[in-house]
């Protein structure tokens, strides 16, 4: 079992609520952390469980932090907690086993992404006798899809959909040296939903059209992709002669990447999400804080981040040409570049604030009549 940060005090108070996932990383990992600073304004404490650890670095989440699967130990943590709420993000097979070990309070069941849609509804179809329970409800960031599944299979369960939040103050834009070429960047994980091969396509697009000086940046976290596709990866890089331009970055940590976000924006590139479905990607309101803006495509989960022309721009999944010309145009038009670098960062500050998520994740809480004490 993981512990980190100072436990002392932290079982004292009067709100403890535990969040649960399988592993610390990727988009959930900065959300427990971004809501952990949150929802102190309410003098509520979170706390966070994962189940394994697949990378030695786990970021600073703010609050108690444990990582392990053993009952007995989970056991202790549940019973030393007191917890008066609990969010399981995805693994709604969990709910019956923290039932077993004596947890009776509320459980909220998160869907941040399943990835494809059809996935997403499979999971979701086999959740339904585990979310149908008593003392359940059901959360989402406002997923398009995802809603729309909830509508047809839970229509009598709790729903609450409210943005996921940020904090554009801790996390911000820094003036640092300018690259002399323009970097443009990806993030996510080396798996067909993320869409790796179409980002190396349209960098090597531009790279030939556009400015053959182009820097490729790649975020990555190498312990949650398979051999085959890293060799696929390989593979495809060398095919499309792309070493000399490519810079393959892996678990760079998180308080670094505003650095890197803040860089990308000001060397006149951009941030290319090649994603065939999100839930709700930080990766892009990181982008935003920093004055980086991003060029995606509509994979639902950015349609509360992204205005095309407005905050982002929108490119159709598959068409490379299509890509390029956005890229382009985002690149070279400096007007709408700037138009698009200040109103994302404002619709960020407007949308996705912490103060905003606090008081809806306290008044979610108060529709099972539980209230923090602060």
């Amino acid at each position: 079992m993981l512990k980190n940060n100072d436990m002392k005090g932290c079982w004292k108070t009067t709100m403890n609520i535990l969040f649960v996932y399988y592993v610390p990383s990727g988009g959930v990992e900065t959300l427990n952390r971004q809501r952990s600073a949150a929802l102190k304004q309410a003098g509520i404490n979170s706390h966070f469980l994962y189940f394994r650890k697949a990378r030695d670095l786990v970021n600073d989440h703010e609050g108690p932090t444990f990582i392990t699967d053993d009952d007995t130990e989970i056991k202790a943590i549940l019973d030393k907690g007191n917890y008066q709420w609990m969010v399981i993000i995805s693994d709604y097979k969990s709910i019956p086993r923290f039932r077993n070990f004596g947890y009776t309070g509320p459980i909220i069941l998160e869907i941040q992404g399943y990835g494809p849609k059809h996935v997403a509804r499979t999971e979701m179809t086999n959740a339904v006798p585990y979310v149908t329970t008593p003392k359940v409800g059901l959360l989402n960031p406002k997923t398009p899809h995802i809603s729309q599944i909830f509508s047809e299979l839970f229509p009598s369960i709790p729903t609450y959909q409210f943005n996921n939040c940020f904090d554009s103050k801790k996390f911000a834009y820094k003036r640092l040296p300018k690259s002399e070429k323009p970097i443009v960047a990806w993030i996510g994980r080396l798996e067909d939903n993320k869409n790796w091969r179409e980002f190396l396509q349209i960098g090597k697009q531009l790279l030939n059209d556009v400015n053959n000086g182009i820097q490729l940046y790649m975020f990555e976290d190498p312990t949650l992709s398979t051999q085959e596709e890293r060799a696929a990866f390989q593979l495809l890089v060398e095919q499309l002669q792309l070493a000399e331009h490519l810079t393959v970055l892996p678990n760079i940590p998180n308080e670094q990447m505003a650095d890197y976000y803040s860089m990308i924006g000001d060397s006149g590139g951009f941030l290319c999400s090649t994603s065939k479905v999100e839930g709700a990607p930080y990766s892009v309101l990181e982008a935003f804080s920093c004055k980086c803006p991003v060029l995606t495509t509509d994979s639902d989960g950015v349609r509360s981040s992204i205005i095309h022309n407005v905050t982002g721009k929108y490119y159709p999944l598959g068409d490379i040409e299509a890509a390029c010309k956005e890229a382009k145009e985002l690149m070279f038009s400096v007007p709408l570049r700037e138009h698009i670098r200040t109103s994302a960062y404002l619709h960020l500050r407007r949308e996705f604030s912490p103060e905003q998520y606090c008081q809806n994740f306290v008044s979610m809480m108060s529709h099972f009549g539980v209230k923090p004490q602060n």
